[in-house]
C-alpha cells in the first residue's frame, strides 16, 4: 500500500513538469549536458534570468535536478526516481567545478583513473591554472591544484561514463605530479607502488623529458631514485638524471619528518628507505 503511494505520488510531480520541463530535460541530454547552469536553462527555454532561476528552483524541489553549489545543478536520472541529494560522477563535477580547458584530473584521482592505487580515494584533485578555493559536495572534497601554464602539459581524455570524458594526467606525467607532491597522493610510498603496478606501461623516456620540463630539482632526484630502486630504466637513463642533479639535498617524501640517513648518489634524505619501498611492492 505505501509503495503504491509512493509510486502515485512520483506520478503526480511527473505529470505537472509540463512541456517546457521535458523539453529541457530532453535538450540537456541531447548536448550531453547532465551538469548545467541558470544560463543553459536561459539558452534552451528562452527565460529571463529571474524566471529561470525560479524554474531551476522547481525542477530541484521535484527532484528532476540536484543543486551541486549555486548555480550549477545536474539532472537525477530517471531510474533513480526523485532524489534530491545527487552528484553522478564526482570527475565530471570536477571538470565543470574548474569551468576551464585548462584543467585535468590529477595526483591521487588520476591515479584512481589509471588503476593505479589499492584504496578508495575520498578526495577528488583536479589541477588547473588560476586559483579555485576547494569545495564540499555531498560529502565530498573537491581539492584543486595550481599548476603554471608552462607547466600544463602531458595531459588526455578519459571517458569516465558512456557520455561523458575528462581531462586526466596520462600515466607520466601523473607519476611526476606524484613525485612533485606526494601529499597530494598519500605519500611517496603510494606513487612507488602505482609507479610499480603500471611498470610495463610506462614510458623511461616520457618520464625523464616530463621531469625535465618542469625543471624541479626534488623531482628529478626522487624520480632517478625510484627508477634505480625499482630496477627501471637502463644506465643511459640513470646517467641523464644524475647529469642534471645540483649540490642541493630534498626530502625524499616531504610527508614524512626530516629524519633519516642520506643519499649522496641522488641528493636526498631518505626519510624513507629502500628497502621500506621494495617491501611495499612484495606484498
Amino acid at each position: 500500500m505505501g509503495v503504491m503511494h509512493m509510486k502515485n505520488n512520483k506520478l503526480k510531480k511527473l505529470k505537472t513538469l509540463g512541456p517546457q520541463a521535458a523539453y529541457l530535460v530532453a535538450a540537456l541530454h541531447e548536448e550531453g549536458k547532465t551538469v548545467f547552469s541558470h544560463a543553459d536553462v536561459m539558452k534552451v527555454t528562452g527565460l529571463n534570468p529571474k524566471s529561470a532561476r525560479n524554474f531551476v528552483a522547481s525542477l530541484v524541489n521535484r527532484g528532476v535536478a540536484a543543486r551541486l553549489k549555486p548555480g550549477l545543478f545536474i539532472l537525477v536520472p530517471y531510474e533513480l526516481g526523485f532524489e534530491n541529494e545527487y552528484m553522478g560522477n564526482p570527475f565530471v563535477i570536477a571538470r565543470e567545478l574548474a569551468n576551464s580547458d585548462k584543467y585535468y584530473i590529477s595526483h591521487s584521482s588520476a591515479m584512481d583513473i589509471h588503476q593505479m592505487v589499492t584504496q578508495p580515494q575520498l578526495k577528488i584533485y583536479t589541477s588547473v591554472t588560476r586559483p579555485i578555493r576547494p569545495r564540499f559536495i555531498l560529502g565530498s572534497e573537491f581539492f584543486f591544484v595550481f599548476c603554471k601554464l608552462e607547466h600544463f602539459f602531458g595531459v588526455e581524455n578519459h571517458w569516465v561514463t558512456k557520455t561523458e570524458k575528462v581531462r586526466v594526467s596520462d600515466l607520466e606525467r601523473t607519476v611526476i605530479d606524484g613525485i612533485k607532491l606526494p601529499e597530494h597522493c598519500g605519500g611517496i610510498s603510494e606513487v612507488a607502488k602505482g609507479l610499480w603496478i603500471r611498470r610495463d606501461d610506462l614510458s623511461v623516456d616520457r618520464l625523464i623529458d616530463y621531469a625535465f620540463r618542469l625543471n624541479i630539482g626534488a623531482v628529478i632526484r626522487r624520480l632517478g631514485f625510484l627508477l634505480e630502486t625499482f630496477g627501471l630504466g637502463s644506465d643511459a637513463h640513470i646517467s641523464r638524471l644524475q647529469e642534471r642533479l645540483t649540490r642541493s639535498y630534498a626530502l625524499l617524501d616531504p610527508v614524512l619528518p626530516d629524519e633519516g640517513g642520506y643519499s649522496s648518489r641522488w641528493r636526498l634524505r631518505l626519510n624513507i628507505e629502500a628497502q621500506e619501498l621494495l617491501s611495499l611492492i612484495r606484498t
